[in-house]
């Protein structure tokens, strides 16, 4: 390939003039001189022309994957980051949707604590009568004893007397639904301990709930122990 005039390129295409590692020869971002300066400028400069077109194309591809990577490595950087991010947030939405979860699940089971509660029957709200069936006992407790509770209160009962409320220990003397001992403690919950089931069954209630916290406490106990 001829050399093309050092004036020609020096006027006419300065701006090509560019710096190639050790194969060219001006710094790039020096001031180019002016006038005749710059044709002597120029004669010292190797010029993109003087190298071989392969050598120009192969600097060029090399300049292009350069930044190529450059470009692919900040987008890599802003993905991780924009990745970080959104994993970041949605874990934040997760733990405050399982926060209301929960928070709705207590308030839930407050409200049918609540509603147990407003649907328990006090003893004196039963009228009396001469006797009673084993199904009408249970009907009684089952109005006056906590829903989420009747069913370890059950399991005690079942176990003390059989749901005979006139059952009597003949060697201890505990007596009624929940063998209170003496039988005669249930005379707090009323007059009529001997013979109204309704009474005992107060007791009886009251008497876990104070000792054990709930039926449910009083027959943890009572699995381990074999009394209460």
């Amino acid at each position: 390939m001829s050399r093309i005039s050092v004036r020609g390129f020096a006027v006419a295409s300065a701006t090509a003039v560019t710096t190639v590692g050790a194969v060219v020869g001006v710094a790039s971002g020096n001031t180019l001189p002016a006038g005749d300066d710059l044709e002597a400028a120029a004669a010292d400069a190797t010029l993109l022309a003087d190298i071989p077109m392969g050598q120009q194309a192969q600097v060029q591809v090399s300049s292009l994957t350069q930044q190529a990577d450059a470009q692919a490595a900040a987008a890599d950087a802003a993905a991780k980051k924009s990745a970080e991010e959104a994993a970041r947030i949605s874990a934040a939405k997760t733990a405050e949707a399982k926060k209301e979860a929960a928070e709705d699940e207590a308030e839930r089971e407050a409200e049918e604590a609540r509603a147990n509660r407003d649907a328990v029957r006090d003893a004196s709200s039963f009228s009396a009568q001469g006797s009673y069936t084993v199904a009408e006992v249970k009907a009684i407790a089952r109005q006056m004893v906590p829903a989420d509770q009747f069913q370890c209160f059950s399991n005690i009962v079942d176990h003390e007397s059989t749901w005979n409320y006139r059952a009597q220990n003949p060697s201890s003397g505990a007596y009624g639904l929940v063998q209170a001992l003496p039988g005669s403690k249930m005379s707090s919950a009323g007059d009529d301990w001997q013979t109204n089931p309704a009474t005992q069954i107060k007791w009886g209630l009251n008497y876990m709930n104070s000792r054990y916290d709930s039926p449910c406490g009083a027959w943890s106990f009572w699995q381990a122990n074999h009394w209460y």
